[in-house]
Parts: structure tokens; sequence; C-alpha cells
């Protein structure tokens, strides 16, 4: 397989309005906090209309997590977990996506509070159609674990039970739609 060269390759744009940045993680061991993040950005380079070998870049806003709940919000932003004011972004970096088969999976670099390690999601591509308007557009299913301490988040504190608030394995969920451009 050719190696995706970015200066020749289509560039396609994350859409925001049709995208969702998802995480959850454990609380109390017994239930799950869902939040997102509103604010990013990304694109897809691809030699292939399969997009088989596409590099993929995106950046998060911290300050837009949202967990329906501002002191949990304010508590995320904190020293304690992402220390926004001081890293103010989630980088995805180096990022390629693979077809194996009928499956995908997207490595790359992901950097939280200047700290970067390796991350594989399993990805579903749903299609490529064209909107109403004539604009080609496509669709992906990304999911994946991570361990929250890896990153640097690793406040946290026992419950009169013994348990641990806070789970240290967090899940993410994308659901991105890219337009062509």
């Amino acid at each position: 397989m050719a190696e995706t060269n970015v200066m020749t390759a289509q560039k396609w744009a994350i859409d925001p309005s049709h995208t969702e940045v998802q995480f959850k993680v454990k609380h109390l061991v017994i239930s799950t906090v869902t939040g997102r993040f509103d604010s990013f950005s990304g694109d897809v380079y691809s030699d292939n209309e399969d997009f088989d070998g596409a590099k993929v870049e995106f950046v998060v806003d911290i300050n837009s997590i949202s967990t329906n709940s501002e002191d949990r919000d304010n508590h995320l932003k904190s020293d304690d977990f992402f220390a926004a004011d001081r890293y103010p972004h989630m980088t995805f970096k180096n990022g390629k996506l693979t077809k194996t088969g009928d499956d995908y999976q997207l490595t790359g670099d992901l950097t939280i509070r200047e700290v970067t390690k390796p991350v594989t999601l399993d990805v579903d591509y749903n299609g490529t159609v064209k909107d109403p308007w004539g604009n080609e557009k496509a669709g992906f299913e990304l999911k994946g674990k991570l361990n929250r301490k890896d990153f640097g988040l690793k406040w946290n504190t026992i419950t009169e039970s013994g348990g641990m608030l806070v789970g240290e394995e967090v899940k993410l969920e994308i659901s991105a739609q890219l337009a062509k451009g």
C-alpha cells in the first residue's frame, strides 16, 4: 500500500455540527457518567475512496467539556484532572486509518496534559454519500478505551465502602461526519 501524501491526498474536514465526541467513566463502581466535548476540529487526508491508509489529526478544546453538572465540569477542568488553564487542548496526531477485511482501526498519538501515548480505536466506516446540496460526506463510528492515569489524570478518592469514586478506564465514543473539501 502506498503511503498517503497529505499534499496530494483529498482533504476531508470534521463537520462539528454532525459529530459527537463522548466519553464514559464508572462512578462509584455502580454507575456510568457520560460526558462530551462540544468544541473540536480535525482533518482527514485520503488517497483512497475507502479511506484505507488515510491520515487523521484532530484537536479538542478541553474547556468545552460537559457532563451535565457544572460543578463536575469545573472539577474536570481543574488541576486534579485536565488542568485546562495550562493544557487547553487534547490532540490526536500521526493518525493512520487501516483497513483489514471489513474492519478498520485508527492508530495515532493522543496527547493530554503534555503526555503523549499511542492509542488504537476500532472504526466502523458507514460509507460516503452526497447531501441534498451536492456536498460529499463520509461517516464513521469510533470506539476505544484508555486508562486516564496514563495521561496524568490521577485524582481519586476512596468511598466509605472502600471503593474508588472514579474509575480509571475511560471509554471513548466518537460519531464523526466528514465533509469533502
